[in-house]
C-alpha cells in the first residue's frame, strides 16, 4: 500500500497522547526561565574536573555523523535515505534540538547515569503494533523504574513543557549503557571515587571560606571546674574579638598557650588524592589535558578516539539499528551508520598523497577510499580494481577483473590453445 502523507497523518502516534498527535493546545499561562529540556548533571557531577570530562568526550561524539542509509551489494554506503528518521539523525531531533545538540544529550546523560533511552516521541505508526514506523521526533529519557518487557521513562513533553514519567516497551525504545560503565559508574569506579573527594573538598573549602579556622587552643591550666570553664570560654571569646576586629585577621596570643589548626592538613592530603584519581581517570579513559586544552597531536587524538569515542558512538548506533530498524528494513540493506573523517586532522594536500599511495601499491581500491572518507562509491568499474599506475595495464587479451576482492585475468582463446 502507498504511504501517503494523508496516511501518515491518520496513522500518526504519539508517545505521550498515544492518539493522533495533531491536536496541539498550548498553555502559555505558566512558563520557565530556564529549559526544562536540558540536561542536568547529579551526583556533584557539574564540578569543574568531571564537567570538563563529560562535556569533551559528549562534543566529541556528536560531532561525528550519523546517517540512515542503504547499502549496496557489497555492504558499502550507497545513499543517505529521505525518511523521518534520517531527518532526526542529521538535522533536527525536536522542535528544541539539532540532531547535534540531541545527540550531545545523550551522551551526557550515558555517562552521568550509566544509560540512557532514545524515546521515540512521534511516529508515523504505534511501535507496540509495528516494527515497521518512521521516527519524527526524538528525546532523551531517563529510566525511572526498569520491568521485564517494559521501561518507566521519564521524558520531556513539549506540548506540556514538563517532564513527565510514561510507561513504553522495551522494543520501542533505544537504550544504550554506557560502555565505559566499569570505570565510569560502578559504585566504587574511579570517577565515583574522584567525586566523593571532590565533594570533601568543597565541604572544607566552604568552611574556610565562612571564617571558620578550626583551631585548638591548648590553655596553660586544667579545666576541669565550672570557673576555668568560664575563664576558657572567656579567652577563646576574646581572641574571637581579636580576629573580627583586625583588618588582616591577626590575633595574639599568651607564650604559655598553644595553637593548632586542623583544617590545611586534611586538604593538602585530599588534593594529593584529587590529583592522583584524576591521573588514573585520564589515564583510562584515554585523555590527556592537552585533549581537554586542544593541544592534543594526532597520535593522542588517535588514542582517545579508539579507546574513548568509538565505543560510545557503536553503542549508540547498534541499539538503534537494533531497535529502529526492522528485519525487512535491513533485508532491504537499510542501516544506521556514523562517519568519522579519519583525515580531520590531516592537511589536504597529505589526502592527496595518501590516497595516491594506498590505491597505486594495491592497498585500497578508488572506491573503498572513497569509503572511508565518507564519499559515494564511483560507478566507474575501475574504481573497483586493485590497479598499480606504475605498472603498464594488461591488454584487451588480459582483463583484469575483480572477484570476490581478488584478480582474474580472462585470457584469450588464442592464449588458451597455446
Amino acid at each position: 500500500m502507498e504511504v501517503t502523507f494523508a496516511s501518515r497523518i491518520r496513522h500518526a502516534w504519539n508517545a505521550f497522547l498515544n492518539r493522533d498527535p495533531t491536536n496541539r493546545s498550548g498553555d502559555y499561562s505558566m512558563g520557565s526561565y530556564y529549559r526544562p529540556d536540558r540536561v542536568r548533571l547529579w551526583r556533584g557531577n557539574e564540578r569543574s574536573i568531571v564537567a570538563a570530562v563529560f562535556n569533551r568526550i559528549a562534543l566529541d561524539v556528536a560531532a561525528i555523523n550519523i546517517k540512515h542509509c542503504r547499502l549496496d551489494e557489497n555492504n558499502r554506503f550507497k545513499e543517505e535515505i529521505d525518511s523521518g528518521l534520517n531527518n532526526c539523525l542529521t538535522l533536527e531531533a525536536n522542535i528544541d534540538q539539532t540532531s547535534r545538540a540531541f545527540f550531545q544529550d545523550a551522551v551526557m546523560s550515558m555517562i552521568d547515569e550509566g544509560h540512557v533511552v532514545l524515546v521515540p516521541v512521534d511516529t508515523t505508526s504505534d511501535p507496540n503494533d509495528t516494527s515497521s514506523f518512521d521516527i519524527v521526533t526524538m528525546r532523551t529519557g531517563k529510566v525511572v523504574k526498569w520491568y521485564p518487557a517494559d521501561v518507566k521513562v521519564n521524558v520531556y513533553n513539549d506540548r506540556t513543557g514538563k517532564r513527565e514519567d510514561i510507561m513504553i516497551s522495551k522494543r520501542a525504545v533505544s537504550i544504550i549503557e554506557n560502555p565505559l560503565y566499569a570505570v565510569m559508574n560502578q559504585p566504587n569506579s574511579t570517577l565515583q571515587r574522584l567525586m566523593r573527594k571532590l565533594a570533601l573538598l568543597d565541604s572544607v573549602d566552604e568552611q574556610t571560606s565562612s571564617g571558620k579556622l578550626d583551631l585548638i587552643i591548648q590553655l596553660p591550666y586544667v579545666i576541669k571546674s565550672q570557673a576555668r570553664k568560664e575563664q576558657a570560654n572567656e579567652r577563646r571569646s576574646e581572641i574571637e574579638r581579636q580576629l573580627a576586629g583586625s583588618k588582616y585577621g591577626i590575633a595574639y596570643t599568651d607564650g604559655t598557650e598553644k595553637i593548632t589548626q586542623l583544617n590545611r592538613p586534611v586538604e593538602n592530603n585530599l588534593m594529593k588524592q584529587i590529583e592522583y584519581l584524576t591521573s588514573m581517570l585520564y589515564s583510562q579513559l584515554g585523555i590527556t589535558q592537552s585533549i581537554l586544552d586542544g593541544t592534543a597531536d594526532e597520535q593522542t587524538m588517535l588514542n582517545y578516539n579508539t579507546r574513548t569515542i568509538e565505543p560510545i558512538i557503536s553503542a549508540i548506533v547498534d541499539e538503534m539499528k537494533r531497535k529502529f530498524l526492522s528485519k525487512t528494513a535491513r533485508t532491504q540493506k537499510q542501516t544506521i551508520s556514523f562517519f568519522r573523517d579519519p583525515f580531520k586532522l590531516v592537511p589536504v594536500n597529505d589526502i592527496a598523497e595518501i590516497a595516491d599511495k594506498f590505491t597505486r601499491n594495491e592497498i585500497m581500491t578508488k572506491n573503498e577510499f572513497r569509503q572511508v572518507i565518507g564519499m559515494k562509491p564511483s560507478d566507474d568499474p575501475k574504481a573497483d580494481m586493485l590497479v598499480n599506475s606504475n605498472i603498464s595495464q594488461p591488454t584487451d587479451t588480459q582483463k583484469v577483473t575483480p572477484v570476490n576482492g581478488e584478480q582474474h585475468k580472462d585470457v584469450s582463446e588464442e592464449d588458451q590453445t597455446k
